[in-house]
């Protein structure tokens, strides 16, 4: 399982990174419409759709995504959408989680298909437009959710149960504490600061999310970047959610070692909306 883990991620850093630092942002953007095209696939699967309709979800993904690049979105400022899309997940996210894993299954198929799609094609968005606002940007956005979920392991691994004496969500993922989320955010809080540090002793041209927020404020960046450390804990929860009630352990195996597609982008879903919610705004 080891070896499986290294060599897939070796595998992707050499598709990753030439594209993740190309001049250009059209070779990443491709290479993310991929990527989302396949975590669309595996989100019908789990919601009950045949092979025949969860290709056509990808499909469909990669239509629209395709549309929204062809009309010139990657280079336009969308404040209303990204606000509307953040809105959407804090509320909707919340409203998930508290219904449980029971309840997702009750609702339309469609439904459920419609909101997947949507939310990969809005997240395809957010990531090509931060490639196109630079990779400074892209790079702390991506790094918040690294940071989160590793402080989140190790603070877990430390500390779980000692001062919370319920778990974070455990009929959804009972390996999760709430001193692991409070680790997560944390870590993001340390990051963000740095990260602004670095950039204003370089004086990057480029900015970050953290230096772009923290120009308003230490304060505002300080709730900010806890906002998101929690957002990508909603994320990934959402998505344990759909796979308990599908009662399957991974999205799928495109990746081996790692599950599937969806299984590796989870946290980025509300994440990288908000982020552009944040530069917009």
């Amino acid at each position: 399982m080891l070896k499986q883990r290294i060599i897939t991620a070796l595998v992707l850093l050499l598709l990753l990174l030439p594209a993740l630092f190309y001049n250009e942002p059209w070779p990443f953007c491709l290479l993310a419409l991929i990527f989302i095209a396949a975590a669309a696939w595996e989100w019908a699967r789990a919601n009950g759709w045949s092979q025949a309709v969860s290709v056509a979800a990808g499909g469909v993904c990669c239509v629209g995504c395709g549309l929204m690049w062809w009309q010139g979105w990657l280079l336009q400022s969308m404040p209303r959408l990204w606000l509307l899309v953040g809105a959407a997940w804090v509320l909707g996210g919340a409203m998930i989680l508290r219904a449980g894993v029971a309840a997702w299954a009750t609702h339309s198929r469609y439904l459920r298909l419609f909101i997947g799609v949507t939310a990969l094609s809005l997240t395809w968005l957010a990531v090509g437009q931060a490639k196109v606002i630079g990779i400074n940007f892209l790079l702390s956005v991506l790094a918040l959710v690294w940071t989160a979920d590793i402080a989140a392991y190790f603070a877990g691994r430390a500390w779980g149960g000692r001062w919370s004496r319920s778990k974070l969500a455990a009929s959804i993922s009972p390996g999760k504490s709430w001193e692991g989320v409070w680790g997560g955010m944390a870590g993001v809080m340390v990051l963000a600061l740095t990260w602004r540090y670095i950039d204003l002793a370089s004086g990057t041209t480029v900015p970050s999310l953290y230096t772009h927020v923290g120009d308003k404020g230490l304060v505002l960046l300080m709730i900010a970047a806890i906002f998101m450390a929690a957002m990508s804990v909603v994320g990934d929860l959402v998505e344990s959610l759909v796979k308990r009630s599908a009662g399957i352990k991974d999205s799928s195996g495109l990746l081996p070692g790692h599950g599937g597609v969806l299984d590796r982008v989870d946290a980025l879903l509300p994440t990288l909306p908000l982020a552009m919610m944040l530069y917009s705004l």
